[in-house]
């Protein structure tokens, strides 16, 4: 070996120790464990009101409650209406805004009616505004499944969630939790982040039986026995831990009766108008030539409703400004209806005996909301705040970038860990 070879080796040798060093302590370096599945399940008891809870027939839902964060009630967006506020909290877009201005509505432009359990017309995604969560969970590159949820089922602006079903009212509450959790065994990659779920046994009750029945309180008890079956199965599959649970109500539920009935024949000559919707809240148009008529027998005090013309709704009520709202709208005060003679004149007319739709000021109408998981504090109450508000607070957790929204996660910031 020559002098230069030698020095060469001896000045190898050094580094030669300090690689082997450093590909030793790699090699020692603990393996990051993967981050847990964290799937957000966002749950929907239709009419349950936030009331219902102290009647002690949730238990599942009460030590969600008492274990995570409960507001002491969500207030719904008017009308308080089933789609239209399924999709103000999905969007954070108040009905005014999201296109979904009633549950029965008309598109002046096209003369189409808009009627919620008519597929033909729900199916068509021009009606949809806004972009509710699962369209920017897919568009951002994760994966999205729906259960039901009113206008999951629609292809807005294109997209679908990965996995959705059309909705079928005979599926039991068990057997769509079943579904979530298969939903939930899918391989990584195809798995959900974003999960609904939805049962409308609470409202239906409370439509055919008051708010007061027996009917109500045993709809409370089977779908509490279905949010059992799904906290069981989270527990099962080792996620429960790391699950976020964020549970709502549309709205609530009051008490209706045939007796406590406005009558617009004996305001207004019907011949004048046209009655776009009725109930709860009505929407009417006045024909032309008739419209002086029509503001001088509605937009004056009545006893039992209260009537403005679209313009002059108050602000507080973020409704007026989308033309497929009516020129008059009427909303009944609570416990009351509007309805039209020819109406109640219908051999096979039906009439409520609980119902929904009032003033968001109203007590009654006040929405239920409970999180859960690790998101969340734990046992903590957060003061009412606007329905429009969940959605921020569901984009925050997905780490997902909100579309334009009317929300801030501000009033619900405080029940984040």
């Amino acid at each position: 070996m020559t002098p230069m070879q030698t020095t060469r080796r001896r000045l190898a040798a050094p580094f030669l120790l300090v690689a082997l060093c450093l590909l030793s302590a790699c090699m020692r370096a603990p393996v990051q464990p993967a981050r847990p599945y964290s799937p957000l399940i966002l749950i929907s008891i239709d009419g349950y009101r936030a009331d219902y809870l102290k009647r002690g027939l949730s238990p599942t839902l009460a030590d969600l409650a008492k274990t995570g964060v409960r507001a002491t009630a969500m207030k719904p967006s008017f009308p308080t209406l089933t789609f239209p506020n399924h999709y103000a909290i999905v969007t954070g877009l108040y009905p005014d805004h999201n296109g979904i201005v009633n549950n029965r509505f008309l598109d002046p432009a096209t003369g189409e009616k808009f009627v919620y359990t008519d597929r033909q017309t729900t199916d068509d995604p021009h009606w949809w505004g806004g972009e509710p969560v699962w369209v920017g969970v897919e568009r951002q590159g994760k994966h999205a499944a729906t259960m039901f949820w009113p206008g999951s089922d629609v292809a807005i602006d294109g997209v679908r969630p990965e996995h959705w079903l059309p909705y079928n009212g005979k599926m039991s509450p068990d057997a769509r939790v079943d579904q979530a959790l298969q939903w939930l065994d899918l391989p990584p990659g195809q798995r959900p982040d974003f999960l609904t779920l939805y049962f409308e046994q609470v409202d239906h009750a409370g439509h055919g039986y008051g708010p007061d029945s027996t009917q109500v309180d045993a709809a409370l008890r089977e779908v509490d026995a279905a949010l059992g079956r799904l906290v069981a199965g989270l527990k099962q599959r080792g996620i429960q831990d790391h699950a976020n649970i964020v549970i709502v109500s549309d709205h609530g539920m009051t008490a209706t009766s045939e007796s406590r009935m406005v009558v617009l024949d004996k305001l207004v000559d019907m011949r004048d108008l046209t009655v776009i919707n009725a109930g709860v809240v009505a929407g009417l148009a006045p024909k032309p030539g008739h419209e002086e008529q029509v503001a001088r027998a509605l937009l004056v005090p009545h006893e039992h409703m209260r009537c403005w013309d679209k313009a002059k709704i108050p602000e507080r009520l973020h409704y007026g400004s989308n033309p497929r709202i009516p020129p008059i709208v009427c909303v009944a005060n609570d416990g009351w209806l509007i309805e039209t003679q020819s109406y109640l004149d219908r051999p096979n007319h039906h009439i409520s005996l609980g119902e929904h739709g009032y003033d968001n000021n109203d007590p009654a109408m006040r929405a239920l909301f409970v999180a859960h998981g690790p998101a969340f504090k734990r046992g903590y109450v957060i003061p009412e705040f606007d329905n429009v508000d969940v959605y921020p607070l569901l984009t925050h957790i997905l780490d997902i970038k909100p579309a334009p929204n009317d929300g801030s996660i501000g009033p619900v910031a405080a029940a984040l860990r």
